[in-house]
């Protein structure tokens, strides 16, 4: 039987007292990736965030690797989070090794000295994203996919089994993209690791995403690209006009028509 590693039934968040995210319900196995999509304000991150533990339903039940968020304790390490560049300063003056160490922290206890086992587990880490020659460079002369990269090895080094990917993508050119989601085709191979990721990009989660999660507070559509990524159910969640390639919709891809418009 496959091990669920996230599973949410029924749940419904609230912040300040304003419904966000109601109803929502799905179970994710070990080596999947889903793909969560919406409108700005739909309750993406929001989602993300119960998920960590940093939020708790008013309804329903949130499980990670088996137990409530809250209740990981030692084991809440192997959830790690990518968040977008533009939450990281990059003249911040630390080297993209002393940046995976970090994850390091978080598995032992920020009063425990670092210990051979640790550079090690860093090291290693670091070369699994393709940055063993950039190890000792500072984080901000990284290109924008190198630092992701290096965030990404931060969690991987506190041997991470389920990764949150918040809009990671943001602001990276098409090849650094396409290096990324690559990436994690092949840690998901190699590691069995556990993907989320909230991206606006309905295209690249269509072609990577085995799963996919489509919400707008109100309500979701959860199911495989080619259920999702159908114009009419789109055209309900995002209220703008969407344009399909049939042939591409079979194989799950999708884009948004350049002509599409809000809807009135």
């Amino acid at each position: 039987m496959t091990e669920s590693v996230v599973e949410l039934h029924d749940v419904a968040v609230s912040i300040d007292g304003r419904p966000v995210l109601w109803n929502v319900s799905f179970s994710l196995a070990a080596g999947h990736l889903l793909g969560i999509i919406g409108p700005n304000g739909a309750g993406k991150t929001t989602l993300l965030r119960a998920i960590l533990g940093l939020l708790e339903p008013t309804r329903g039940t949130v499980r990670v690797l088996g137990r409530a968020p809250r209740q990981l304790g030692a084991r809440a390490h192997q959830i790690g989070y990518v968040p977008q560049r533009r939450d990281f300063d990059p003249r911040f003056p630390v080297s993209v090794r002393d940046v995976v160490m970090m994850g390091r922290a978080a598995s032992r206890g920020l009063l425990r000295f670092s210990q051979r086992l640790d550079w090690e587990k860093v090291d290693t880490a670091i070369r699994l994203v393709g940055l063993a020659g950039q190890a000792d460079r500072l984080i901000g002369e990284l290109s924008g996919g190198e630092q992701q990269r290096a965030f990404l090895a931060r969690a991987l080094s506190a041997d991470a089994r389920l990764l949150l990917l918040d809009e990671a993508t943001t602001g990276l050119d098409l090849p650094a993209q396409h290096e990324l989601y690559n990436l994690l085709q092949r840690l998901r191979r190699e590691l069995n690791l556990t993907v989320i990721a909230v991206s606006h990009d309905l295209l690249a989660l269509g072609v990577h995403a085995d799963e996919l999660l489509c919400i707008n507070g109100t309500g979701h559509i959860h199911g495989n690209p080619q259920t999702v990524l159908q114009s009419h159910q789109l055209r309900e969640a995002y209220r703008c006009e969407f344009d399909f390639l049939s042939d591409e919709a079979r194989e799950g891809h999708a884009h948004e028509s350049p002509t599409s418009r809000r809807s009135e």
